[in-house]
């Protein structure tokens, strides 16, 4: 394959101002930092709320799953995990149907750090969504752009 002339600067430009992955990455590192910073306090990062939140149902749940709704791959979200666990703020259980799997479970003080974050991320996020023109039409937005899969589909 031949090398094609080097991009033109109307080209970065035309980029800076039309790509949707980096206006995505930009709202996301600005959003991740305002959460950050917030959650401080509970002593917390953003995605370390999301990773405890996904994990505040009634049963454990399984890895994979966790995995899948956080848009980790298993490596990545077994390494978030353990400073969580080393806090003691949720456990890694062996799961008793397949004892190769894990379960991963909030702890009481995992539930606590939770219940401290909750009125924090409630308060910035109304805040966030107060600036916003439609924030359910960007979810839904966020939604299908979330749905590629990595096969091209």
């Amino acid at each position: 394959m031949r090398a094609s002339a080097e991009p033109s600067f109307e080209t970065t430009l035309l980029v800076r101002d039309t790509c949707l992955c980096l206006h995505a990455q930009r709202a996301a590192r600005a959003l991740a930092r305002r959460f950050d910073l917030a959650l401080k306090p509970a002593g917390l990062t953003n995605g370390q709320f999301s990773l405890l939140m996904s994990l505040n149902r009634p049963q454990p749940a399984p890895l994979g799953s966790v995995a899948t709704l956080l848009a980790m791959d298993r490596t990545t979200l077994t390494a978030n995990l353990k400073p969580l666990e080393r806090r003691n703020l949720l456990e890694v259980l062996i799961d008793p149907a397949d004892r190769r799997a894990r379960m991963l479970r909030l702890t009481p003080a995992g539930r606590n750090t939770l219940a401290a974050a909750v009125p924090i991320w409630r308060k910035l996020h109304a805040e966030i969504e107060a600036d916003l023109a439609d924030p359910n039409a960007i979810r839904a937005e966020l939604t299908v752009l979330g749905r590629f899969d990595g096969a091209g589909t």
